[in-house]
């Protein structure tokens, strides 16, 4: 016999759970059925005391922590105790240090710790941002609305971020096939083509000799090359780590031709919707500012940020150091001014950030409309030139003969 650990509803709609013994999982849904239980999860409890023992803790994917918020927000809605929404999230959770994480901030609440509390002990898994909604959802008796707002905002956040990757993908993904196809060429065809002009004692042209050169270089000084390579973006991300660094390359990141336009936009975006789901929470606005510079991911945009909070400690309003700063939009700032004047601040931000995640969304569709016979072409000039350099002493020695 083997335990199975289960999660499921009466016919009259209660919640219910526990331990049924059984020669299998389908003897054990069987079972469940025949009491006329609707079973919502079921696990060997093997599995359960697996994601138990993990280590909690750790950095949890984005989509994943929607989901669970997602959840947790619909089961609290539904009027489920919080330590037994913790325990059913726990055990179904596929990510093993994410379910630790999950079943350990349980027993925390369990012991009389507030939720909020419980989370801040794992702030790799659960962000300022996170916990601070929690705890002001927690204080105003709005837990459900608080985590619904908290899931969207995660989810307009993973859609942004994958909006700039799949931009960057395509240009990336293009590069380093032609560069492995110009490679094998040139390592493994070129010195073919090479040996035989060397017998024939044909006088080669120019772009000929430019090939056979950039193949021999390629194929004596090969190891050195990679290595380069290797030791060139070794640095950069050590110098990235560092604070210089990330000042540096963010700001070129800003300042680059399209690149840095869709990044300005995505900042402005997270910005925007980041501080509106902590105002409407009822996060105070300078702990907001705080939060918001820390999940901003450029420290120019950070710096900006920060400057502006000092600014509002000083007593300032927030448009006007917004726009001192340089970095932002003079229609987010007057936007933002419109919003504090008419005291709904909140919703303004929340429209700023609809507007400029729609606009991603333009300027990423058209980059890759952009992108795609630029990269295409790039790739056939760059093969086309080297099988062209090629044959030209192929085509001499034809008309030389004939």
């Amino acid at each position: 016999m083997q335990a199975f650990a289960f999660s499921g509803r009466t016919r009259a709609g209660e919640t219910v759970s526990g331990e049924r013994q059984a020669d299998s999982l389908e003897a054990a849904v069987a079972s469940l059925r025949r009491e006329q239980i609707l079973i919502t999860r079921i696990d060997p409890v093997k599995a359960k005391a697996a994601k138990a023992a993990a280590k909690p803790g750790g950095k949890v994917p984005a989509k994943s922590l929607a989901i669970f918020t997602r959840q947790f927000s619909v089961m609290i809605d539904a009027g489920l105790p919080l330590v037994q929404c913790l325990d059913i999230l726990g055990r179904q959770e596929p990510n093993p240090k994410f379910a630790a994480t999950i079943l350990k901030t349980r027993e925390d609440v369990e012991s009389g710790m507030s939720l909020a509390d419980a989370m801040r002990k794992h702030p790799r898994t659960f962000d300022a941002l996170f916990t601070n909604m929690i705890q002001a959802g927690e204080a105003g008796g709005i837990l459900d609305t608080i985590l619904k707002r908290l899931a969207t905002y995660i989810e307009k956040n993973v859609k942004l971020i994958s909006q700039v990757k799949s931009a960057m993908i395509y240009p990336v993904a293009v590069i380093v096939i032609a560069a492995l196809v110009v490679s094998v060429i040139l390592w493994k065809v070129i010195p073919t083509f090479a040996q035989m002009f060397a017998g024939l004692g044909a006088k080669l042209p120019l772009p000929t000799r430019i090939v056979i050169a950039m193949s021999n270089g390629l194929v004596t000084y090969g190891p050195i090359i990679i290595m380069a390579i290797a030791a060139v973006i070794f640095a950069v991300r050590t110098y990235y780590k560092t604070n210089q660094g990330r000042h540096v390359i963010d700001g070129l990141l800003l300042r680059a031709p399209i690149l840095g336009l869709i990044l300005r936009k995505v900042a402005v975006a997270r910005f925007c919707r980041t501080l509106s789901t902590l105002i409407s929470s009822g996060v105070p606005l300078l702990d907001g500012l705080e939060i918001t510079a820390k999940t901003a991911g450029n420290a120019i945009i950070e710096d900006a940020i920060m400057e502006t909070r000092s600014s509002i400690e000083r007593g300032e309003t927030v448009s006007k150091p917004l726009q001192d700063t340089k970095v932002f939009p003079p229609m987010v700032t007057q936007m933002i001014g419109v919003g504090e004047a008419t005291g709904a601040l909140d919703m303004m931000l929340a429209k700023i950030a609809d507007f400029y995640e729609d606009e991603v969304d333009t300027a990423v569709a058209g980059l890759l409309t952009l992108l795609e016979p630029i990269m295409i072409s790039f790739l056939g000039v760059i093969v086309g030139g080297i099988v062209i350099s090629m044959y030209l002493p192929i085509f001499d020695l034809i008309s030389q003969l004939t």
